[in-house]
């Protein structure tokens, strides 16, 4: 795996499909986890309110979300989290 400076050149998708690909081959049901609990609040900081609330008040929403959490705005706001489990994890 990549150190943090590599992973920094990865884009966002990039980085999602990584992160998530790796935590379900290794079983890492925390990460997933709190990747879940982390798109409320990554909606909310891309400008998408309405969204967000709606996360929290729907785990179905948030099952959509965590498919589409390595797209566009959202996924630049996740980017760290990707980022650092990634690191860890080499």
């Amino acid at each position: 795996m990549a150190d943090a400076q590599d992973l920094e050149k990865l884009s966002s998708k990039e980085l999602h499909d990584r992160a998530v690909k790796s935590a379900v081959r290794h079983g890492d049901v925390k990460f997933l986890w709190d990747l879940l609990k982390s798109i409320p609040a990554a909606e909310a900081a891309a400008g998408n309110l309405g969204e967000s609330e709606l996360d929290v008040k729907y785990v179905l929403p948030m099952l959509d979300d965590y498919v589409h959490a390595g797209e566009g705005d959202i996924a630049e706001v996740l980017r760290p989290m990707y980022i650092d489990y990634l690191a860890r994890r080499s």
